[in-house]
């Protein structure tokens, strides 16, 4: 007996504002990197490319390649994507690190 694995669409559940901020806050505190880019290119995906090319101010080719495996974009890149997505990022206390050896 085979099995046949079907491709899985991470783009395709994430159709709501709730599913994407739960989404991209579970990876955030995972602490990747890589994978936290890779989380924002499944949901311009998910969005529409043309559409978030066109509202972040990029051409839809340099979304592409700045969220394509591997990519480095600058930070400016993300947050003007980040902010054409309609996510606001906030800043809250977290772990606990020690302040007090400085």
């Amino acid at each position: 007996m085979s099995q046949t694995l079907t491709s899985f669409d991470m783009a395709a559940l994430l159709d709501s504002d709730e599913a994407i901020s739960e989404y991209l806050s579970q990876v955030l505190a995972d602490g990747d990197n890589e994978e936290f880019l890779r989380a924002i290119g499944y949901v311009v995906k998910a969005r529409g490319m043309t559409q978030i090319a066109k509202d972040s101010g990029m051409g839809r080719e340099s979304l592409y390649k700045a969220f394509a495996p591997g990519a480095k974009p600058r930070f400016d890149t993300v947050l003007k994507v980040i902010h054409a997505l309609g996510i606001d990022l906030c800043a809250q206390p977290g772990h606990s690190v020690n302040h007090s050896a400085h």
